[in-house]
């Protein structure tokens, strides 16, 4: 279920990020470690997270994800390991919340992406997944929630 559609205005967000270009089917095998990963180094460097874990995808492909997973940190972040330094853009973009299971994202994408077509708007070809409430938050799948982000041409 698709919530809260609108636009705005994102200022830069500084990240600890690990990225990644993968077949799709490979996205649930990297995602919990790579999680796990960005969190750990944010932790151990005292620069965080500052807010939670996010998926900033670089365009969109049906067989290939060429994504980062990782949280905001504060600008003194250094990289470690596969862990390095990145920000979320400053940018104009159209926002909906998906609420349910992780499993409905496909399907939430597809609708907001028609939403963001009917309002005539031009979408840009990447985009981002903020995981505002999560297993972490809720053993009951249909209480998470999942910011979707879809940066528009001016």
């Amino acid at each position: 279920m698709l919530k809260n559609l609108q636009t705005a205005s994102t200022t830069a967000q500084n990240t600890a990020v690990i990225r990644f270009t993968i077949p799709r089917e490979e996205i649930q095998a990297v995602m919990g470690p790579a999680i796990g990963e960005v969190i750990a180094a944010a932790m151990a460097q005292q620069a965080g997270p500052l807010g939670p874990v996010f998926s900033y995808h670089y365009r969109l492909d049906p067989k290939v994800f060429d994504f980062e997973v990782g949280v905001p940190v504060k600008a003194e972040f250094k990289p470690t390991g596969r862990v390095i330094a990145g920000t979320l853009p400053a940018t104009r973009v159209a926002i909906a919340v998906h609420q349910g299971g992780y499993e409905g994202l496909a399907d939430a994408w597809g609708e907001f992406n028609d939403w963001v077509i009917e309002q005539e708007l031009t979408p840009l070809e990447s985009l981002w997944e903020c995981y505002a409430k999560g297993p972490e938050s809720s053993p009951d799948p249909a209480l998470w929630e999942t910011m979707l982000f879809r940066p528009l041409a001016k």
